[in-house]
């Protein structure tokens, strides 16, 4: 079985959705995956359906969803298949338990790569780590989970998730800056800083592309664009460190060269001074 969450929910075996089209059962095939190889007691999912207000009926209600997920597994995995849809969504003591092969779910296939990337980048290895990480963020097809409904524990997953996609993005434009990627990566920070302009890690790694372009003056009108834009949302001024970053650009610090720079974080080029 195949299984994606980052994107629309899609779920198949030979070629055949198991996906049901009602909201319910949609959502407990979703909490599943995320969780897939693991017990999820009945009354996580019943949370996740319900909430605080749970009916009576809940716990009987739960098992009808369980038997049509039932039924779309087994019509895909056909009579003469390997396995049955009970193996496949096994009832375990107090849940059930969603059980697929290695890699069968795209989150944990991301999950893997991302360790694996932050593996490299521990080494020094940049080229291989960026390259990961970018395979990593090519997993995704969308936002996650944007087609189901989300109670409390898919919406506890779907930040965590959203969080880890942003900051993989930024562990793969650090690793591409000190592979001297600089001028390629301008038009991406362009874009991202559009769309996060509160995030001060982006806007600290587009000036510092901008400033090793030959840019500098650029890089000083991202600093005061990001500045008013904090102080107008938030009323914060930037971080010491963006503040320190901001310092060693009007200086024109040696250490901003990408041969000096080491192998710290943008953010934390100047965090000690």
């Amino acid at each position: 079985m195949e299984i994606k969450v980052l994107g629309p929910l899609m779920a198949e075996s030979g070629g055949t959705s198991v996906v049901p089209s009602a909201g319910k059962p949609r959502q407990i095939l979703a909490l599943l995956s995320v969780y897939a190889n693991q017990v999820l007691p009945v009354p996580t999912l019943m949370e996740e359906i319900w909430g605080s207000d749970m009916p009576r009926s809940a716990p009987t209600t739960l098992q009808t969803y369980i038997l049509q997920l039932r039924r779309l597994i087994a019509g895909a995995l056909g009579p003469d298949g390997p396995r049955t849809a009970r193996e496949v969504l096994a009832t375990r003591h107090g849940g059930y338990l969603l059980e697929v092969t290695p890699g069968a779910v795209d989150v944990h296939e991301y999950d893997r790569l991302v360790a694996t990337a932050r593996g490299a980048t521990e080494r020094g290895d940049d080229e291989c780590a960026a390259a990961l990480y970018r395979e990593a963020l090519g997993v995704w097809r969308g936002p996650a989970l944007v087609d189901v409904r989300l109670g409390p524990l898919l919406e506890i997953e779907l930040v965590r998730l959203e969080e880890s996609r942003l900051g993989v993005l930024e562990q793969r434009i650090d690793s591409d800056l000190r592979l001297g990627r600089h001028r390629q990566l301008l038009a991406e920070l362009t874009s991202l800083t559009t769309r996060h302009p509160l995030h001060e890690g982006l806007h600290a790694q587009r000036i510092v592309a901008l400033y090793r372009s030959g840019r500098r003056w650029q890089a000083l009108n991202v600093f005061q664009d990001l500045r008013r834009g904090l102080a107008e949302e938030l009323g914060l001024d930037p971080s010491a460190r963006l503040q320190q970053l901001h310092r060693a650009v009007l200086a024109g610090d040696p250490a901003l060269d990408s041969h000096l720079a080491g192998r710290r974080p943008v953010l934390d080029l100047f965090a000690a001074a």
